[in-house]
């Protein structure tokens, strides 16, 4: 079955950064990383080690084409009818929808480029979510925390990467995948997710996935209002005159730009599940997209090329 994974040839490799700490490793388990002997060291021995350079992560996720395939994780997210009621009954997506982007996009960055930070993030988020439970589309009861709603949104992460390194960067090998799975799950810890709550090995994840997606996925009401490029967004926060003046031209453009990239970067068995139409001329457009997404992106300055979080770690990495 058709999941969305990446193909792999042997002409496609991975790319290789410097050599990092090994991921989905603990610091307990790896000797001398032991925070606890490290003066003003936040975290404890037994907290997941916080990405550094040369892992998967710490290049693909603040970079600036994280704005194309984000939405893709966000529709698989509220596709799933706890998530989905969830968002629909207690997110301000629809009255702050930049304010809402903004500060999901900014806690995506500390968990990867937060350092010690990254940690405290994961738990502030869940603190946040503590209080929001309801009733799904089935009427059954929900709640943000329960473990399969909250590993279902971190898993959404790992297909989704893959479709765009597949197309906005370059396709993951299959020793790549594997590797990308296992900063997934190392991610998940961060998040404070159970290791049984995630599938331990690529061929475990892909059999989860084809299992959610075709026992509890569907078109939520979220999904639709997502997926449709006519729905009302206003002018950017803090937009000068000329934005604001010029909106109601470049807004169904934009959109429809967005809708389209998220609806290509969707796992096809998603978009069979969901009922999201897309044609061969779809795919070809998508394709060319990519090509000229992945010869302009790489060449911008790094200042442009990564979000401000990604670009002052890196910074201060290399310092």
């Amino acid at each position: 079955m058709d999941t969305g994974r990446a193909a792999h040839s042997a002409d496609e490799a991975t790319p290789t950064p410097t050599p990092a700490p090994v991921p989905g490793t603990d610091r307990a388990a790896v000797p001398g990383t032991d925070r606890a002997a490290v003066p003003g060291a936040s975290t404890t021995p037994t907290d997941p080690l916080p990405f550094t350079p040369g892992t998967l992560l710490w290049d693909m996720a603040g970079d600036i084409r994280v704005l194309l395939y984000l939405p893709a994780a966000l529709v698989l997210q509220v596709a799933h009818p706890a998530v989905g009621a969830g968002v629909d009954e207690h997110s301000v997506f629809r009255t702050d929808p930049w304010g809402r982007a903004r500060r999901s996009l900014d806690s995506l960055q500390l968990w990867i480029y937060g350092g010690d930070r990254a940690v405290e993030e994961g738990r502030r988020l869940r603190r946040l979510h503590r209080d929001i439970k309801g009733t799904d589309t089935r009427g059954r009861p929900y709640h943000a925390l329960t473990p399969a709603h909250y590993a279902w949104v971190h898993a959404t992460g790992f297909p989704v990467f893959l479709r765009a390194a597949e197309y906005l960067f370059r396709p993951f090998d299959e020793a790549g995948e594997r590797r990308l799975h296992a900063e997934a799950r190392r991610l998940g810890r961060i998040l404070g997710i159970r290791e049984r709550d995630m599938p331990g090995s690529v061929e475990e994840f892909w059999a989860y996935f084809d299992t959610v997606v075709h026992d509890e996925l569907e078109r939520t009401v979220v999904v639709e209002e997502l997926l449709d490029p006519r729905r009302s967004v206003p002018p950017p926060d803090g937009a000068g005159a000329a934005l604001r003046l010029l909106w109601p031209l470049l807004r169904p453009a934009l959109l429809r730009l967005q809708v389209f990239v998220t609806k290509g970067l969707l796992p096809p068995v998603a978009r069979e599940r969901l009922d999201v139409p897309w044609t061969p001329r779809d795919e070809r457009r998508l394709r060319l997209l990519g090509r000229v997404v992945r010869t302009v992106v790489p060449r911008l300055p790094e200042r442009l090329r990564y979000l401000p979080v990604a670009y002052a770690a890196r910074r201060a990495a290399r310092a």
